[in-house]
């Protein structure tokens, strides 16, 4: 009725709902993409996404009605907006409708990951990218892997990120129920484990804020049976912490990324240690159906235990880049997905990712790219020039800081710069600290030196993610 058809995009903006998963749901059906728009961007950002994917309609979440107008004021084309209570009551009111359904190859869901020149890409993915690893994981029959149907899943982490939409998905594959929560919070996340929570996926920052909750101490985990961990590696102490609060529960670290429709590399239970031992140190091996491996420059497979960039063979890449077929021709090649991680890989096939080739920092699982911040704050009328790198975080793993070099004559200080990124970009992609320098250090060409940068506050660590 909204003229929407097969191959349209149609934004969600808002928190985690059961709305946005069944909107999800149906357009999937007929070939309609979903986008969900990260509810913590600012206006502009959101602006950008629903321009870039040329939205028809944006269906608006409640507390977000207020984002609504200037989103609709910065794009060009006609935007229709209907706020989550309107949706819900045209459907409950819509008819069953004729419809053709969508192919295994058809595409179904566009999230944004943060690029290196500033601008977001839209990952693309199919039915058969959410669904491929599902029958070699049935085949392997590991019990981690194979979701039973009195299950009750969790999903806390946002919808804009694949760990979100795609715990929903894996809820709905397997026949259990999805208990799915507005937003993160530690105390609500405690409440859902004692309603029969039986798995869910969170990022280490998160897992800390929970077992150091008040309430942890009273909180019955016993139905607990698997914790999924990924976006960024967990500290042995802090997993010691979580097994005592948590102690039936199987603890499994996940790695993938937006472009590989999450989860391809897993570390299961068993390879858990609490003494630490190697194995703890990796992000686990490929999934059935995955096949992984570590290139040189050149796309040679490199010998075991030598760095390069890890690339991953799988059923669920995606299938591009939205409008970007430069991106993508140099991320996915020959059915191989470029991770950007460098890492090394085992005799026994588990993978170590030691840096990240695209300078991108995580904080708290939020996935942030140096390029765009600078760019914000490059407009500073006081800045000369800026480098933003990331610093090792007890909380969030890593910390955005700002390297400024001030125009002569200019008075700035850090309040002011942080402030400044703030009106720019997402409160998360800010920089938390900033440090001056007269220069920024730069090689032969020009490129500014980060690891120079970085160095100082990474001495006397193995590797360069934390």
């Amino acid at each position: 009725d909204h003229g929407i058809a097969k191959g349209d995009r149609v934004a969600w903006l808002g928190k985690n709902s059961q709305l946005y998963f069944s909107m999800f749901y149906a357009c999937a059906r007929v070939g309609v993409v979903m986008v969900p728009i990260g509810w913590r961007l600012a206006p502009a950002e959101m602006a950008y996404i629903a321009q870039d994917t040329g939205s028809k309609l944006m269906v608006v979440g409640h507390a977000f009605e207020e984002f609504a107008p200037k989103v609709a004021d910065l794009v060009e084309q006609d935007l229709q907006i209907i706020n989550q209570d309107e949706m819900e009551r045209l459907i409950e009111a819509v008819q069953p409708a004729e419809y053709i359904p969508a192919g295994a190859d058809d595409d179904v869901l566009q999230l944004y990951t943060s690029g290196t020149t500033g601008n977001p890409k839209g990952a693309v993915n199919s039915n058969r990218n959410f669904f491929g690893l599902r029958a070699p994981a049935e085949e392997a029959n590991l019990p981690y892997s194979n979701t039973e149907r009195h299950e009750t899943i969790l999903v806390c982490m946002p919808c804009a990120h694949i760990g979100g939409t795609g715990l929903g998905v894996l809820a709905l594959t397997g026949g259990a129920r999805g208990l799915v929560q507005p937003e993160f919070e530690p105390g609500k996340v405690l409440e859902a484990i004692e309603q029969g929570v039986t798995r869910l996926f969170i990022v280490p920052a998160a897992l800390q804020m929970v077992i150091q909750h008040p309430n942890a101490a009273t909180t019955d985990f016993s139905g607990l049976k698997y914790v999924l961990y990924g976006a960024a590696p967990i500290p042995l102490e802090l997993l010691k912490q979580a097994v005592e609060t948590m102690p039936d529960a199987g603890f499994i670290q996940a790695y993938g990324m937006t472009e590989t429709t999450g989860t391809v590399c897993m570390l299961p239970p068993e390879d858990h240690d609490l003494n630490g031992n190697e194995r703890m140190r990796s992000a686990g091996k490929a999934l059935p159906g995955v096949t992984a491996k570590v290139i040189d420059d050149e796309g040679n497979e490199l010998p075991r235990g030598e760095i390069g960039e890890l690339v991953i063979h799988s059923p669920s890449n995606m299938t591009g880049y939205w409008n970007l077929p430069d991106a993508t021709k140099s991320s996915l090649v020959d059915g191989w997905m470029h991770t950007g991680d460098a890492a090394t890989m085992d005799e026994d096939g588990y993978v170590y990712i030691q840096d990240r080739i695209k300078d991108m920092i995580i904080s708290g699982g939020e996935n942030v790219y140096p390029a765009e911040v600078e760019s914000a704050i490059y407009g500073h009328p006081a800045i000369a020039e800026v480098a933003v790198i990331g610093i090792p975080d007890d909380k969030w793993g890593e910390a955005v800081k700002a390297v400024i070099a001030r125009k002569p004559g200019e008075e700035l200080t850090e309040d002011d710069v942080i402030a400044y990124a703030r009106e720019k970009v997402a409160s998360f992609k800010a920089p938390k600290s900033v440090d001056f320098i007269d220069a920024l250090p730069r090689n032969a060409s020009g490129k500014i030196l980060r690891k120079d940068l970085r160095a100082p506050y990474w001495e006397g660590r193995d590797r360069q993610v934390n």
